[in-house]
């Protein structure tokens, strides 16, 4: 009988209301959301068109907890309602962009929107150029060589480090510096990024340097991206 009068008040108490509807603001904010998600998920598949773009994975990624972030603080909304939320407009994304007669086309009509969004709220990280990213990738490889040995990543980092160092000695030769220059250049710019690196990790700090750019610095002439990353 306990029970039974439990369920009976329970079922008395009135159902919490709904929460009011989004602002269009938030809205589109949701919708950018959602339109960033599905690009950086068809990046990492290595889908053509999606590549025309800058990498989205991590900056999309924080923009989405930031949006999160300010429609709980807005709306009264809990995580999980602004987690249900952002995952209905990707639904919705998903199935506007399967019924377009032109994807692409109704895809970069978004993107148009969304990615100045983006770059205002999560500002892009400046672009090394092809000297600092032959030092990054060299960095780079060593540290994975150290831990793995001669893995395939550490193989596939040699190969782009090799490359990038090519390309940019070819373009210290076309400024008219020497060899035995570039090899000064390319050494002073190793120490300082190792140098700059182990201040930045001493500090709990990434870097601040855009590293995916440097695999376009590398990749082949005619796989050169629409869009810089």
């Amino acid at each position: 009988m306990k029970m039974m009068t439990l369920l009976t008040l329970a079922l008395a108490q009135p159902a919490a209301s709904p929460p009011e509807p989004l602002e269009q603001k938030q809205q589109q904010a949701l919708a950018c959301v959602a339109v960033l998600a599905i690009v950086a998920s068809e990046q990492e598949r290595g889908v053509p068109a999606a590549l025309d773009y800058p990498l989205l994975a991590e900056r999309g990624a924080t923009y989405a907890g930031l949006v999160g972030q300010q429609i709980m603080a807005d709306s009264d909304r809990s995580r999980e309602q602004v987690r249900d939320a952002m995952i209905a407009a990707v639904a919705e994304r998903q199935t506007t962009a399967q019924a377009a007669a032109d994807p692409d086309e109704a895809l970069g009509s978004e993107m148009a929107t969304c990615l100045p969004l983006l770059d205002a709220a999560v500002p892009p990280q400046p672009k090394p150029d092809l000297t600092q990213c032959a030092g990054m990738l060299q960095l780079a490889y060593e540290e994975v060589h150290d831990r793995e040995g001669l893995s395939k990543t550490a193989q596939d980092l040699k190969t782009l480090a090799s490359v990038l160092d090519s390309r940019a000695r070819d373009q210290m030769r076309a400024e008219g510096l020497s060899g035995q220059e570039s090899d000064i250049l390319l050494t002073r710019s190793r120490e300082a990024m190792l140098a700059e690196a182990r201040e930045r990790e001493s500090a709990g700090q990434g870097s601040n340097l855009d590293f995916e750019h440097c695999f376009t610095l590398a990749a082949p002439e005619d796989k050169q991206r629409k869009y810089e990353h």
